[in-house]
């Protein structure tokens, strides 16, 4: 399995975002960068508007996944589009019309995702799987970093992945949320091929070329 690595800003020094992002895709084996968008109503937490994902836009070359926690999503993705974005994932919580903002996160020209809460069924889901480019499984509760995973994750990857596998759907298995050394071969083994780190990544000790290494080695012992 081709596992990815996706870095979360959230979990960065915001006084040296760019130069964290930069630092980033100077490690190499990175996928992608995670944007964390949260307005305090749907998660009690403020975070990153197109402004901010504009200015990350010029910093990096790498692909920009938005992963939108905030209500009425749709009123934003043309503005998250138009400021460099390079997927938009959406909570099935917050989308009444699930299909009908996937295809137009699809006529933006980004690549289109589907979130589910740890309380939420994977078979909301089940009608959206031939469109979704990616399903991405929360493993803590929403709304801030540097949380523990939430052990019940592993049966709802493990679902997600049957899911996605019985229906012939290609896309992406990601997961978020206390994603680590500790985590990262399990959730992998579990069928998850998209890792999303924050503290993991930004508050190792040897700095974020050797914790992107180590996370690497430790899914790839899996994956391989």
């Amino acid at each position: 399995m081709d596992v990815k690595l996706a870095p979360s800003i959230l979990a960065a020094d915001f006084g040296r975002l760019t130069e964290q992002v930069q630092e980033i895709q100077r490690a190499g084996d990175v996928d992608r960068i995670h944007v964390d968008v949260m307005d305090g109503l749907f998660v009690p937490n403020l975070s990153f508007g197109p402004m901010i994902v504009e200015v990350l836009r010029r910093a990096t070359t790498l692909p920009l996944d938005l992963h939108l926690m905030i209500v009425e999503p749709r009123r934003y993705y043309a503005a998250f589009a138009d400021s460099g974005a390079n997927a938009l994932t959406v909570h099935v919580e917050a989308c009444p019309h699930l299909h009908r903002d996937i295809e137009e996160i699809h006529h933006r020209g980004c690549r289109a995702g589907v979130a589910l809460n740890p309380g939420t069924s994977p078979v909301l889901i089940d009608s959206v799987l031939d469109v979704a480019d990616i399903v991405l499984v929360m493993s803590v509760n929403p709304g801030f970093g540097g949380q523990q995973f939430i052990p019940e994750s592993i049966g709802k990857l493990r679902r997600v992945r049957h899911l996605l596998d019985s229906t012939g759907s290609h896309a992406e298995v990601g997961v978020d949320g206390g994603i680590g050394v500790a985590t990262a071969g399990e959730v992998v083994r579990a069928g998850a091929n998209v890792l999303i780190a924050g503290s993991a990544v930004f508050h190792h000790p040897e700095g974020i070329a050797a914790a992107l290494r180590d996370l690497r080695k430790a899914a790839g012992r899996v994956a391989n």
